[in-house]
């Protein structure tokens, strides 16, 4: 096997290790993962518009419909028609912001504690090569994959 083949099988070992483990934080957590997804991705305390949240966290469309009808109607989210737009935004309410702290708080610490280990070992430089591998992943795909006309 060439290095490049052997890097990119660890690569994509760690990947799916790193999938799993908050799969399985949202399993303890008693929710799901495409629910504690959504909460992830709110968790920056932003308005984020249905469109946007389904292209940067590939959730599909019906699935994201499917999670916020469930975290509307226990009140942790709510949608807003924002002047003069079609799409529905969606923010957490105050009782969505307490929940999604008490869920997210434990993951964003062991995500800082796993982080700060690994810039004492390899410094920023880690996550801009990350960063750009996945940049150029996705310049490979689009132009070789994805763009196929079948």
């Amino acid at each position: 096997m060439n290095q490049e083949r052997e890097y990119i099988d660890r690569l994509w070992g760690c990947t799916n290790i790193i999938d799993g483990l908050y799969y399985k934080s949202a399993r303890s957590l008693h929710i799901k993962d495409n629910t504690l997804a959504l909460f992830y991705a709110l968790g920056d305390g932003k308005i984020h518009s249905q469109k946007q949240l389904c292209e940067e966290y590939l959730f599909p469309k019906t699935t994201l419909n499917t999670i916020v009808r469930e975290c509307t109607e226990k009140g942790y989210i709510a949608l807003i028609r924002e002047h003069g737009s079609k799409e529905k935004s969606i923010t957490l309410t105050d009782r969505g912001r307490e929940y999604a702290h008490s869920i997210l708080e434990p993951i964003y610490a062991a995500e800082a504690a796993a982080m700060r280990r690994t810039l004492q070992q390899f410094s920023p430089k880690f996550v801009e090569a990350l960063e750009d591998f996945t940049k150029h992943l996705q310049e490979e795909f689009d132009h070789s994959i994805l763009n196929r006309r079948s």
